[in-house]
């Protein structure tokens, strides 16, 4: 049996966290049943690759990227940079629509 580290105890800790959370979300009907099972599987994978670092063996060796903690940074800055835009366009979209509305009681108003 291989030894479980550390940082594998903190992900499953984490994973389980997560499953919960999300749960909870559901129940709460924040998530609908699709979004909740994209989640869910989302974190059964995470919890997968947790306990089984080895899955990744065929991916990080295409890569030519060493170690699977390597490959979790780069794709976590990626995924950042990517999250960190999506959130700007909306942003941006919901500012535009804003004025727009702004725009249209003032000029309402004024009339």
């Amino acid at each position: 049996m291989a030894k479980i580290l550390g940082v594998q105890i903190l992900g499953m800790i984490f994973g389980f966290f997560m499953i919960y959370y999300t749960f909870l979300q559901h129940k709460r009907k924040e998530f609908t049943a699709k979004e909740y099972g994209f989640w869910l599987a989302f974190w059964a994978a995470f919890l997968a690759v947790t306990l089984m670092p080895q899955i990744l063996d065929p991916i990080l060796s295409t890569l030519s990227i060493g170690r699977a903690l390597d490959f979790f940074i780069i794709a976590g800055f990626l995924f950042l940079i990517f999250v960190s835009f999506y959130t700007y366009t909306i942003v941006r979209k919901n500012q535009r629509k804003l004025e727009d509305v702004v725009r249209k009681i003032a000029i309402d108003r004024k009339k």
